[in-house]
C-alpha cells in the first residue's frame, strides 16, 4: 500500500480573509491552531487541512501532505528520482515533523512523519 496524502493546505497573506472565504464558499469549520495557522475541517469525512498565514517572502500556496516513516530516506528517494528538497526535516512538536520537496516539474509537495501511537 502507498503512502497516503494526510493533509492539506492552503497558505497566503491574509489568513481573516482566506479562513471567512474557504469557511463560506464550502462550509468547513475553522479552529484556531495559533497566530498563523487554522484547522480547517470540511466534515462529513472529508480530510481536513490548514489555512495559514505564509511570510510575505513567500506567495501564496496550496499544498498537499503525504504521511511516510522515514523523512531522511524519502527525500534521498525522491534526489534520486529529480526532486529537490525545498525544507529539510523540520520538527513541528516532539511526535511530528515535516519536510516540503519540489517535484521535477516544479510543484512543492509536503511529508509528514508521525511518531507511532503508544496504542496505550
Amino acid at each position: 500500500m502507498g503512502d497516503p496524502v494526510v493533509h492539506w493546505e492552503i497558505g497566503g497573506h491574509d489568513m481573516a480573509a482566506l479562513r471567512k472565504f474557504y469557511g463560506k464558499a464550502f462550509g468547513w469549520t475553522m479552529t484556531d491552531a495559533g497566530p498563523d495557522y487554522t484547522i480547517a475541517e470540511p466534515g462529513d469525512g472529508g480530510l481536513a487541512g490548514g489555512i495559514m498565514r505564509s511570510p510575505a517572502d513567500r506567495p501564496p500556496y496550496v499544498t498537499i501532505y503525504v504521511r511516510v516513516d522515514d523523512l531522511g530516506a524519502k527525500l534521498a528517494e525522491i534526489r534520486k528520482l529529480g526532486g529537490e528538497v525545498v525544507v529539510p526535516p523540520t520538527d513541528i512538536d516532539e511526535s511530528m515533523a515535516f519536510a516540503l520537496f519540489a517535484d521535477p516539474g516544479g510543484a512543492i509537495v509536503g511529508l509528514l512523519w508521525q511518531a507511532p501511537s503508544s496504542g496505550g
